[in-house]
C-alpha cells in the first residue's frame, strides 16, 4: 500500500487522489469503530498519548506503531507485554497488506485501505496568509492548501529563488491548527556541513570540539509546531538517511547523546533545485524525496504571472510603509510606473520586486516625492527620468557606459544594501538582533551584511 498522492486532470478542476488507510475495530466495546491513520507516525496503546487509544487491560500503554513510508505502512511492536500479531503471527515489524488483521493484546483491528479523491478548484481568495496572488496559478495553490493545509501532511514547495517559498511556508503554519506552536526554520544551505546535524538534532556537552554546553536542535524546538527545512536540496547526502529516519519515526537522538526523543511536528520543506532531477543524478535520496513530497507545490516565477504584479506592488508598498515610524514613505505610484514594473522580467522574482520597491520608496521619501518614483532605477518608461537636478539620483551611483548591466546592477544593489543596513542599525541604536527582527531578516544574514559593508553594530 503506497501513500503517494496522485494528481489527475478530470475536466477543468485538479483532482488529487490520496491513498489512505483506516483501522476497523473488530472486537471489544468499540467494535465497528473506524480510525483513519493520519500523519507519518500512528501509535496504538492504552495511554491517552496514542493516536488510537484502546482501554483494554491486555493492551500496553505504548503497544505498537504504524509508520507511513513510500512502500506503504510498516507495523512495529514497541516491546509490548502481550505482543503484536499480524494475521495470527507474532511480529516485531512487518508491512501491512489490505485486509490484514492486527491483534493488539486481545483487540483485533482490520486494515482497510481506500482512496480519497479531492477536487481542487482555484480559491476565490487572492490571499493565503501572507501570500498574495490573483492569477489562476496562485489561486490554484491557495485552493490546494485550503484543503490540505489544516492537516499534518508534509508539504514540499518548489520554485525559483525569490518566488516566496518562505512566505508560503509561514502561511501554511499560520493557517494550521499548529499556529500557536513554534515555527522553526533551518536553512540547509546556510549552515556549515559539519554543523548541520547539530542544527537539526542538537548536541550534548562535549559531543565535539567547541560543544561547551548542551544545545537543543530544530526538531526539539519545533515540538507541537512546524519545522521548515528551507533549501532541503543542499542537505549533505550522508546526513539524508538520518533525516529520513527522524521524519519516519518522529524521533531523534542528539549528537553525542544516547537517548531517543519523540517529537510532534509538522514538516514543510522547500528547494530551488528540481529534486526529482537531483534524485536521478544520485544527489538526493529517492526515499527522502517521497517522504517530503506528500503534498508537492510548485510556485511559478513572477514572469509567468504578470497579472499578480499590481496586487503584489500594493501589498509590498503597504508593508514597507508600516515599517516606517515617521509615516512619510509614499505608497502610491503612477500608471506609467506600474506599467514599467509589469514589463520587467524579474529574474529575482518577488524578492527582486520587493528590493526595488524598498529602494524606490526610501529614495522617493528622501527626495520629498508624494509618489514612488522609479526614475533612478534601470527601467524603461519610468514615471520620472533621472537628472542631475534630481536629489534622489545623487544618492546612488551614476551609470557607467563601460560597465555591463550585471556589474551596474551589482553596484547599485551593494549601495542600497549599505544604506539600508546603516538606516536599519540607526533605527535600532546599533542592536543587530532588534534590527533583524524589525526587518524580518535572519540575524546571521544581517550580521554578514554588516561585516560585508564594514559597519559597526552594538553587539
Amino acid at each position: 500500500m503506497t501513500e503517494q498522492p496522485r494528481t489527475a486532470h478530470v475536466g477543468d478542476p485538479r483532482v488529487l487522489e490520496l491513498p489512505r488507510c483506516a483501522l476497523v475495530i473488530l472486537s471489544g466495546d468499540d467494535r465497528g469503530k473506524e480510525q483513519v491513520i493520519e500523519g507519518d507516525l500512528f501509535r496504538i496503546g492504552k495511554s491517552r498519548d496514542n493516536q488510537l487509544v484502546l482501554p483494554d487491560e491486555t493492551v500496553s500503554r505504548a503497544h505498537c506503531e504504524i509508520i507511513r513510508e513510500r512502500r506503504g505502512y510498516l507495523l512495529r511492536d514497541l516491546g509490548s507485554t502481550n505482543g503484536t500479531l499480524l494475521d495470527g503471527a507474532e511480529i516485531k515489524e512487518a508491512w501491512l497488506k489490505p485486509g490484514a488483521v492486527i491483534t493488539v493484546g486481545k483487540v483485533e483491528l482490520k486494515v482497510r485501505p481506500y482512496s480519497e479523491r479531492i477536487e481542487i478548484l482555484p480559491s476565490d481568495s487572492t490571499t493565503y496568509g501572507e501570500a498574495v496572488g490573483k492569477s489562476v496559478s496562485m489561486r490554484s495553490v491557495f485552493g490546494l492548501l485550503e484543503r490540505l493545509g489544516p492537516t499534518d501532511a508534509t508539504v514540499l514547495i518548489g520554485g525559483e529563488t525569490g518566488t516566496g517559498k518562505d512566505v508560503l511556508a509561514r502561511s501554511i503554519h499560520a493557517q494550521s491548527p499548529r499556529s500557536k506552536g513554534p515555527f522553526i526554520v533551518v536553512d540547509c544551505g546556510a549552515v556549515v556541513g559539519s554543523l548541520i546535524e547539530s542544527e537539526l538534532f542538537g548536541h550534548e556537552k562535549g559531543a565535539f570540539t567547541g560543544a561547551s554546553a548542551s544545545r537543543q536542535g530544530a526538531f526539539e524546538l519545533a515540538d507541537k509546531g512546524t519545522l521548515f527545512l528551507d533549501e532541503i536540496g543542499e542537505l549533505p547526502l550522508d546526513l539524508q538517511p538520518k533525516l529520513l529516519r527522524a521524519l519516519e519515526t518522529r524521533s531523534f537522538r542528539r549528537v553525542g547523546g544516547n537517548r531517543n526523543q519523540q517529537v510532534d511536528i509538522r514538516v514543510v520543506a522547500a528547494s530551488k533545485r528540481n529534486l526529482k532531477m537531483e534524485v536521478e543524478r544520485g544527489k538526493f535520496r529517492e526515499d527522502l524525496y517521497f517522504r517530503l513530497a506528500v503534498v508537492p507545490i510548485e510556485l511559478p516565477p513572477l514572469r509567468e504571472r504578470r497579472d499578480d504584479i499590481p496586487v503584489l506592488v500594493r501589498t509590498l508598498l503597504a508593508r514597507i510603509a508600516e515599517s516606517d515610524p515617521s509615516g512619510t514613505t509614499p505608497t502610491t505610484l503612477s500608471d506609467e510606473t506600474l506599467d514599467a514594473l509589469a514589463a520587467h522580467d524579474w529574474p529575482g522574482n518577488i524578492r527582486e520586486l520587493r528590493n526595488v520597491l524598498e529602494r524606490a520608496a526610501y529614495l522617493s521619501r528622501a527626495a520629498g516625492y508624494d509618489e514612488v518614483q522609479l526614475g533612478t532605477l534601470p527601467f524603461a518608461g519610468s514615471a520620472k527620468p533621472a537628472t542631475d537636478a534630481d536629489p534622489a539620483a545623487a544618492l546612488m551611483p551614476d551609470f557607467d557606459p563601460d560597465k555591463s548591466y550585471r556589474d551596474t546592477k551589482s553596484e547599485w544593489e551593494a549601495e542600497f544594501e549599505r544604506r539600508y543596513v546603516t538606516w536599519l542599525l540607526d533605527r535600532s541604536e546599533g542592536n543587530i538582533s532588534a534590527a533583524a527582527r524589525a526587518a524580518d531578516m535572519d540575524r546571521k544574514y544581517l550580521h554578514k551584511l554588516v561585516r560585508k559593508h564594514g559597519l559597526h553594530p552594538k553587539d
